[in-house]
């Protein structure tokens, strides 16, 4: 059963156009081609870079937040330890109604506002640090930096990198290069280990889109690798890299309270976003693999599941343009506090000055003069 899987999984006619074979892909004359083989370093690579990140991230992504941005760790008010409500945050609600709070705070024999304290107390304790998030930022505009430079000068003396008819010019039968080899495995490499830290990382309101983003593009470059789809594969990635570099910084400055260069940063990265996701990639890339291959080519499965992943993305491409035509709004009338797809920072504000009203009733304020509201950059 599983031999008969695997034999019609790795069907020729599945990968490859006309009568080629898996044969025909062996090195030779100097021909040197991708084998599926070559992905399996990817998975190491992946711990590698969690490892490299937790070095980074801890030491000197922490350095730079601290010393040069000045931010320091938040310390949160620890809810008191119920089995009760811990019970109920962990298995049902975690911002619970008005009645089920009555009830709560019946079962635990506390007064309605001590329970709502604790919920309080408990989702702050789940919220993400400013610090934390700055480090997950600057670990990945370093990435995305270092992985535009080297996918820029990987491509920019290819022809295919100015004439998309290029790409496919001796299409499948085309060598692999050195370059091509080390810019798919980094960047495949650093996709899974995002893939294998999405737990830890900062969550959003695009939580499953950004899933989805990973598994599609993990699919997407691993296919284009053995379907031997590799150029039009380099030119895909170097035109995400370029967008997220201007992202990851503005946010490293929007969390570091710098809002003037996190604006512009922003305005920036608008622009390049679109003209990159919903002009270049759907008009250049998309139209390329399309329409070129059946001048050298009959279409086969590779060519329609290739094309669907692309329009997977470019999906995904158009949603996230409606959430950042949300915050230019947004700017543009002077409300925007953060990051749209961010539920966290959407309610640290709101809470935390629930939290200090707490503290001044609790302290007897009655003087009328309260603290100044919170900097943004918690959002």
């Amino acid at each position: 059963m599983l031999q008969t899987i695997s034999d019609y999984f790795w069907w020729d006619r599945l990968w490859f156009p006309g009568n080629l074979t898996w044969t025909d892909f062996e090195d030779r004359d100097g021909l040197v081609f991708a084998k599926v083989s070559h992905l399996f370093i990817t998975v190491p690579y992946a711990v590698a870079f969690m490892v490299i990140r937790y070095v980074f991230e801890r030491f000197i992504a922490t350095h730079i937040g601290k010393k040069i941005f000045g931010l320091r760790e938040t310390v949160r008010l620890k809810a008191s330890e119920n089995i009760v409500l811990e019970k109920y945050f962990i298995t049902r609600l975690k911002n619970p109604s008005q009645s089920d709070l009555e009830g709560l705070a019946k079962k635990c024999n506390w007064t309605v506002r001590k329970v709502e304290r604790w919920f309080r107390r408990r989702r702050n304790q789940e919220r993400p640090s400013v610090l934390k998030k700055f480090r997950e930022a600057c670990w990945r505009f370093v990435f995305y930096l270092s992985a535009f430079i080297g996918g820029f000068a990987v491509l920019y003396d290819k022809p295919w990198f100015t004439d998309t008819l290029e790409i496919f010019n001796g299409f499948p039968k085309q060598t692999l290069l050195d370059s091509q080899y080390w810019y798919y495995i980094i960047e495949m490499s650093f996709y899974c280990s995002l893939l294998f830290s999405v737990a830890f990382d900062v969550k959003r309101k695009d939580f499953k889109e950004q899933i989805i983003h990973h598994v599609a593009t993990l699919n997407l470059l691993a296919f284009s690798w053995c379907c031997n789809y590799i150029r039009v594969g380099t030119l895909v990635m170097l035109i995400h890299d370029a967008s997220d570099v201007l992202l990851e910084s503005a946010k490293m400055f929007n969390y570091a309270g710098f809002t003037t260069i996190c604006n512009s940063l922003f305005v920036l990265f608008t622009i390049v976003f679109i003209i990159t996701r919903l002009v270049i990639f759907p008009f250049w890339i998309i139209h390329c693999t399309w329409f070129y291959p059946v001048l050298f080519f009959p279409p086969f499965f590779g060519y329609y599941f290739f094309n669907a992943m692309l329009i997977v993305l470019q999906m995904l491409h158009i949603f996230w343009t409606y959430l950042i035509l949300r915050m230019v709004k947004k700017f543009i009338f002077g409300n925007m506090v953060g990051d749209e797809r961010s539920d966290h920072e959407e309610e640290e504000e709101e809470e935390t000055s629930q939290e200090e009203g707490d503290q001044r009733m609790r302290n007897g304020s009655a003087t009328g003069r309260y603290p100044g509201p919170k900097s943004q950059r918690d959002h």
